[in-house]
């Protein structure tokens, strides 16, 4: 190959590489913007990560977005509120609902359990 194609292929391959870095040091991914599909995949794979103590209501919020579903109550003292974020498509009729959802429980602002023994716990609460 002659150097004038080399040095396209080179300058080609600097272009692309220049665009991914771009993309992923710059996409922002904005759970709000997303498509229900994609919201509802990235919900699933952020709440596999977490780690209960270690996760707070606000970063809930700036992490996840608004819950599609919340419930919150106070007992004895403690702030208890439940947030679910849709993480399986079960019926498209246009409504979440809460078994279509994974349940963060959060008292006093701290994550305490996920799922649905967290949500069952935040019924038992009275």
């Amino acid at each position: 190959m002659n150097k004038k194609v080399l040095s396209f292929i080179f300058l080609a391959l600097a272009a692309y590489a220049i665009f991914v870095v771009l993309v992923v040091v710059l996409y922002d991914d904005d759970p709000a913007k997303m498509r229900w599909e994609d919201r509802e995949a990235y919900n699933k794979q952020y709440i596999a990560k977490l780690q209960l103590d270690n996760f707070t209501f606000d970063q809930a919020l700036t992490e996840l977005g608004s819950p599609d579903i919340t419930e919150a109550k106070k007992v004895d003292n403690q702030n208890y509120q439940v947030m679910f974020y849709r993480t399986q498509h079960m019926k498209s009729d246009g409504i979440t609902t809460q078994d279509e959802c994974t349940a963060l429980l959060f008292v006093n602002g701290v994550l305490m359990g996920i799922g649905q023994s967290a949500y069952q716990r935040f019924v038992e609460l009275g």
